[in-house]
């Protein structure tokens, strides 16, 4: 505790007071709360009523002042610099990714294209095999003609005094000039046969050749070709009507064209067990250009095959 000791105060008049004096406590309380309350309106930031103590007011009077709010200071922000450390990234060491071999994919194959639509089958069946005056009709020693006797009604020449039918003659004419213009002379040497001049013929090839020698090489009535009007027998090359045609550049050129014009050689080579006919490479038959063609693009050699006829080597009876 603090001891209050004697003071020595001079006035004016100099003199010396040695009076023991305590100091003022009301004066230090006042200055104690000034600080006080500026303390709490800087900290606070608002405006606080200052209590003031009126020095003369013994009684310790409180006089309330004016309230004014004491200007706030912001002290300024210092941010402190932020210093970063410098991040340091290890190294990613990959590990090498093996990746299984894909297999391979063999190329596509395209597509096949589609098989061109089958040509129309042959219809077999539009012209009659038997009917006299069709062009299709087969005669052979099993099929003879009905009537027997029968003699076409549209015969037309051909040249050299011979007649075919009308549809057949043009044909041949055809044929004929085109082999003219290759070079080639080709001579109709035996046409149309009517029925008595085919058994004038056959009676004397039995004379010359006995009946089984003569029904090789010559038809009896009613069953040959001629009678139809459809069939010629051609010459040329110095051959005519023997086998040796089939070596001359004519017989070649007819084996191999023939066909175009509507014609076919009926009796070819090693055919005789079907036809009943040794060769005859001079021997040619108009069945139309049809027909011709079809027989000639599948090899098909005989008539007899073609419409799925019995052979006919030998007749009848």
């Amino acid at each position: 505790m603090r001891q209050w000791g004697p003071t020595t105060r001079r006035g004016p008049d100099l003199r010396t007071d040695t009076t023991p004096v305590r100091a003022p406590r009301r004066g230090r309380s006042r200055r104690w709360l000034l600080g006080a309350s500026a303390v709490v309106l800087v900290a606070a930031g608002a405006a606080t009523a200052v209590v003031l103590l009126d020095p003369a007011d013994s009684a310790g009077t409180v006089t309330t002042a004016p309230t004014t709010p004491a200007p706030t200071t912001t002290a300024p922000t210092t941010t402190a610099p932020t210093t970063t450390a410098p991040t340091t990234t290890a190294p990613t060491t990959t590990a090498p990714t093996t990746t299984a071999p894909t297999p391979r994919t063999p190329p596509s194959t395209p597509p096949e294209p589609a098989p061109p639509p089958a040509p129309p089958t042959f219809d077999r069946s539009r012209l009659s095999i038997d009917a006299p005056d069709s062009i299709w009709v087969v005669v052979d020693k099993l099929r003879s003609l009905a009537p027997i006797d029968y003699r076409p009604a549209d015969l037309v020449d051909v040249g050299g005094g011979y007649q075919l039918r009308s549809e057949a003659a043009r044909a041949m004419t055809e044929m004929l000039a085109e082999a003219a213009a290759a070079g080639l002379v080709i001579s109709v040497e035996s046409a149309f046969r009517p029925y008595d001049h085919q058994q004038r013929l056959f009676a004397n090839a039995v004379a010359r050749f006995g009946e089984d020698g003569a029904e090789q090489r010559s038809a009896r009535p009613g069953f040959s070709e001629h009678q139809t009007g459809l069939a010629a027998d051609l010459g040329g090359g110095g051959c005519h009507i023997e086998s040796c045609f089939a070596t001359t550049a004519e017989g070649q050129w007819v084996a191999a064209n023939a066909h175009r014009f509507g014609f076919l050689v009926r009796y070819p080579d090693g055919s005789q067990g079907i036809t009943g006919y040794k060769f005859e490479p001079w021997h040619v038959r108009y069945v139309g250009v049809e027909l011709a063609t079809e027989l000639h693009d599948t090899g098909v050699a005989t008539l007899e095959d073609f419409f799925g006829l019995p052979a006919a080597p030998e007749y009848a009876g």
